[in-house]
């Protein structure tokens, strides 16, 4: 019984790998037309939400992640450096704010987004050359509770400049 279950289930695998309509062995089925929804959609079409948007709060329009949490900016990193001087226990309480891409998408932004590469080989995005961060005391979208920590951390606007107001 096993052995004619094998048999039956070979022969079913070698008549699907036959291509249909063929008089040669070795032609190959055509490929199957684009359809028009992929015919015409970019090749780099984000699957899901922007990394970067903009959301109203307490101070105004201001850049926010994927999931609407608040993004900041450190005064004591460099623009453009291509890197960030947060680490260890900085790193704890200013997450960075990671992306999978060296431009992340952005809806809203008119400041100019890139990213950087961190020690791990993560990226993290940048706005005007600064990375940016979110703010483990902010517990849900809105919340601006980072705003002017030890007067270093601020919320960023949309055009990449920090508000400095609290």
């Amino acid at each position: 019984m096993k052995t004619k279950f094998l048999v039956l289930t070979a022969l079913s695998l070698s008549l699907l790998a036959t291509p249909a309509c063929s008089s040669t062995p070795d032609a190959q089925p055509a490929p199957a037309p684009a359809t028009s929804a992929e015919a015409s959609a970019p090749a780099s079409t984000p699957a899901g939400p922007a990394d970067l948007t903009v959301a109203d709060t307490s101070l105004g329009s201001v850049v926010v992640t994927a999931d609407k949490m608040t993004a900041y900016i450190f005064t004591k990193d460099t623009a453009n450096s291509g890197k960030s001087v947060c680490a260890g226990e900085c790193l704890v309480k200013w997450p960075p704010i990671k992306v999978t891409a060296d431009k992340p998408t952005v809806e809203g932004i008119t400041g100019t987004v890139g990213s950087i590469t961190l020690d791990d080989g993560t990226k993290q995005a940048t706005i005007n050359g600064l990375p940016l961060y979110t703010w483990i005391n902010d517990k849900k979208p809105g919340d601006v509770t980072g705003q002017g920590v030890g007067e270093v951390w601020y919320v960023v606007g949309p055009d990449g400049k920090k508000i400095d107001k609290s």
